[in-house]
């Protein structure tokens, strides 16, 4: 496969793999979810407001190696988010992927981000997760199905 054509899966960490409630993180991780991740056909990338503490904390948790991390635009950045009705993650998350297919897990995705994503990026998959009780069977299920899709693709 083309490196350049390996879709990205962008991991938000507080609610998709950390629920919340319970114990306190990374100990509400499930270590089960690592090698799941691991086994879908993509590059892992951690797009969550713990940026290099996800490597330092929670790879190792979840049996994962160090994995690239977004880098977060400055809060003044933000405003023109605010105008489109954006997540804040969502631009930058689009501009990362570089015209790469990727699949995006977090709990605080909306529509206005799927709307502005479908315009602005050739093949993506905005998967919202509960943050109640964090990745399961059924959206492991449609990521593989969507990742398995994209990477066969020429």
């Amino acid at each position: 496969m083309n490196p350049l054509r390996r879709p990205v899966l962008f991991l938000d960490v507080d609610g998709p793999l950390i629920p919340f409630g319970g114990n306190p993180p990374p100990g509400r991780a499930d270590p089960a979810l690592g090698p799941r991740l691991s086994h879908l056909p993509c590059e892992l990338v951690w797009a969550t407001t713990w940026m290099h503490e996800a490597n330092r904390s929670l790879s190792p948790a979840l049996g994962l190696p160090e994995l690239a991390v977004v880098e977060w635009p400055d809060q003044d950045d933000h405003r023109i988010d605010d105008w489109f009705g954006l997540h804040w993650k969502t631009r930058t998350i689009v501009e990362w992927a570089n015209g790469r297919p990727f699949a995006w897990v977090d709990d605080e995705i909306r529509d206005e981000d799927r709307e502005w994503v479908a315009q602005h990026s050739r093949a993506a998959l905005l998967h919202r997760v509960d943050p109640r009780i964090g990745l399961q069977e059924s959206d492991f299920h449609v990521l593989a199905k969507w990742l398995t899709r994209v990477a066969a693709e020429p």
